[in-house]
């Protein structure tokens, strides 16, 4: 009793009636404004970030709770978050009074849809079909209706998922020397990561190294031990593929043998140079003696002519008229021409000397007949 009139006492003391009376009224509204902005809640719990693989088709959660203190209109927004925070966000769809709405004819408004077929009642999610890179972006969905508002933020990533790969060894296959297992897609959003398996014989033995971003498996020193079949696999977030090789173990080959072959090989090869080389000479040799008779012979069969005196007034002619040679027979001077006739002026009754050509047979051993 005693401590409860005090602590009343104090209370007046402390705290006049009018203050009293102002916080219980501050109270009431914020326990009413709290019953409000509690009201409207977006209820879907899914993962914030989803991979997805190129195109195939997702549903981007939204689903939502109503109050009886929400009273207005109900809209729906569905819209992509821009990386720049001084720009706008890009609108894709919104529902109002029952109505859809498609904003802009963008690429990632395509195949987009509201996954319900009425968005009023509760679920406000989204499909969208045959994913691209495009697709690739951060989404909110924004439910209001007044005095109720809410919303929900989720990334969609969209990947290529990887090629199958091709298998190929680097090496001789020989025992003793280093070999390589390679292992490459072509296609595939990084990160890619490779991975080898062995199929058969047991796991990989500890000596051999592999990396995961290469694709690469390297053995330093080959053994029996190492041959059988591989499998590599290459995976990303969205999907997994892989390839096959069998890795042989060769015995490597005699090394003496090799040597010996080699030098036969070589010698061989010198032996053809030479006789190709001799046949070569003595085929010329031949040609050119051949020739050389030849030219003999047809020196023998042609002689040259003779030659023959020359008179005075003949030469003092030739010399004047090398192309004519002149012959005095008589009174009357023969000329004899280059082309083998002869020139025989003849006079007329005016005391002109007319000039008459006649036909001079050639001897192959004489010359012309003067």
């Amino acid at each position: 009793m005693f401590r409860k009139s005090c602590t009343c006492h104090l209370r007046s003391a402390f705290f006049p009636p009018w203050l009293s009376v102002y916080l219980a009224c501050t109270a009431s509204l914020l326990s009413t404004e709290l019953k409000y902005v509690r009201g409207m809640q977006v209820t879907s719990a899914g993962p914030q970030t989803i991979h997805k693989a190129e195109g195939e088709s997702v549903t981007l959660g939204c689903s939502y709770t109503l109050s009886p203190f929400d009273t207005g209109e109900l809209d729906i927004e569905w819209s992509v978050v821009s990386p720049d925070t001084t720009q706008k966000d890009q609108m894709l769809v919104s529902y109002t009074s029952g109505t859809t709405y498609v904003h802009g004819n963008h690429a990632l408004a395509k195949g987009l849809s509201f996954a319900a077929p009425d968005p009023s009642l509760g679920d406000a999610s989204i499909s969208i079909a045959l994913l691209s890179p495009t697709h690739s972006a951060t989404y909110q969905c924004k439910v209001k209706k007044s005095p109720g508002v809410d919303m929900r933020k989720v990334s969609l990533v969209v990947l290529a998922k990887p090629s199958v790969p091709k298998c190929w060894v680097e090496g001789g296959e020989l025992v003793g020397e280093a070999v390589s297992l390679h292992c490459k897609s072509a296609k595939g959003s990084t990160p890619l990561k490779y991975t080898w398996k062995r199929e058969s014989a047991g796991p990989i033995p500890a000596a051999a190294t592999q990396n995961s971003m290469t694709g690469e498996l390297k053995i330093s020193n080959h053994s029996q031990s190492f041959a059988g079949f591989y499998l590599c696999e290459v995976k990303n977030a969205v999907g997994a593929e892989h390839c096959r090789i069998n890795l042989k173990a060769n015995k490597p080959p005699n090394r003496a043998g090799v040597i010996v072959g080699t030098v036969v090989g070589s010698l061989l090869l010198i032996f053809i140079l030479l006789v190709f080389t001799g046949l070569l000479y003595w085929k010329l040799s031949i040609r050119h003696r051949f020739e050389k008779e030849f030219s003999n012979d047809i020196r023998e069969d042609a002689p040259p002519p003779e030659s023959r005196p020359v008179s005075r007034g003949t030469s003092r002619s030739a010399s004047q008229h090398p192309q004519v040679t002149y012959c005095q027979v008589g009174r009357t001077d023969i000329s004899f021409l280059k082309d083998g006739r002869t020139y025989i002026p003849s006079s007329n009754s005016h005391g002109h000397t007319a000039a008459k050509y006649t036909a001079v047979e050639y001897d192959s051993k004489y010359g012309y007949a003067v």
